[in-house]
């Protein structure tokens, strides 16, 4: 059931990140070339360490081919502590300038020791004529 609702998955570590997308066609403008998707994560830790996220690495790449590098620390403001067996869930959002694109990248984690590591995003599709069931 869940697999269903969260399409696209990676696993690194003992952390799963898993992703569902939503095109948004009242938020979009393709008149104008705008055209606008939430996107819902779900970070699940099945180790038997506390994680914490500490920043975010998106790789977003438009229709044409176009690539944009998004940095930063947090998600939605926060740099959550995952306790073991917990997940922890945000949504955000990505506006784009073509009808179609892809969203992948990292999120750098600590361990309880404070030790970073990378785990993946999986690269899902944007699609505007992506229907959610």
């Amino acid at each position: 059931m869940m697999d269903a609702f969260f399409p696209h998955m990676a696993t690194t570590r003992d952390c799963t990140v898993r992703v569902s997308v939503s095109y948004l066609p009242d938020q979009s403008l393709p008149g104008q070339g705008r055209w606008f998707w939430a996107y819902h994560i779900r970070i699940e830790n099945s180790g038997d360490e506390t994680v914490q996220l500490l920043s975010r690495r998106w790789t977003i790449t438009d229709g044409r081919g176009a690539k944009a590098l998004i940095e930063g620390e947090g998600v939605v403001g926060e740099q959550p502590v995952i306790e073991p067996g917990e997940s922890y869930d945000y949504v955000s959002g990505c506006p784009l300038g073509t009808p179609t694109g892809t969203m992948e990248g990292e999120y750098v984690m600590a361990d309880s020791e404070g030790v970073r590591f990378e785990i993946a995003i999986p690269r899902f599709p944007l699609t505007a004529s992506m229907v959610q069931n």
